[in-house]
């Protein structure tokens, strides 16, 4: 009989303590749903940062296509010029001007000088605008990603109110 009432005491006192616990914490749902708020908070913040990340890659990508489009109105107009001093050069060589025509060899070389760095910033350009359209297309993948993580987290939130 004491052995009895000794289980009955010890399965009195662990109910007891059992039930304490539950109350002071909750089912759980309380912590459950506070955490399931803070993550809601956290992808509404991603979500924002993404916006911004979305918007300043636009504005690169517009200002690499600016510089892109200069470049080249640079590089066609230094053709241009390159095509005019070797037709005047050729001109002063037929009339046997040789001072001239040194003059103008050597504005030659100078439009070539011209002409090679102007594609290297083109190329620069290019190569510029394609990172940023990776750029934007990557966050553009982790704004969806945060919106549907914003979705879940609020019907979280939903079930957790609900008890369910």
């Amino acid at each position: 009989m004491r052995r009895i009432i000794t289980h009955l005491m010890a399965l009195a006192v662990l109910g007891l303590g059992t039930a304490a616990f539950a109350q002071s914490t909750g089912d759980g749902s309380n912590a459950d749903l506070n955490k399931d708020r803070k993550d809601l908070r956290q992808d509404k913040r991603d979500v924002r940062q993404d916006r911004r990340d979305i918007n300043g890659d636009k504005r690169d990508l517009t200002k690499d296509r600016r510089d892109r489009n200069a470049d080249r109105r640079d590089l066609n107009r230094d053709n241009r010029d390159l095509a005019k001093d070797r037709r005047e050069r050729n001109q002063d060589l037929k009339k046997g001007d040789t001072v001239d025509a040194q003059k103008e060899q050597r504005d030659i070389n100078h439009d070539k000088r011209d002409i090679n760095k102007d594609r290297r910033d083109l190329h620069a350009d290019n190569r510029d605008i394609r990172k940023d359209k990776r750029d934007l297309h990557q966050d553009r993948k982790d704004i969806a990603k945060d919106k549907r993580d914003v979705k879940k987290d609020r019907r979280d939130i939903h079930r957790d109110k609900g008890g369910k």
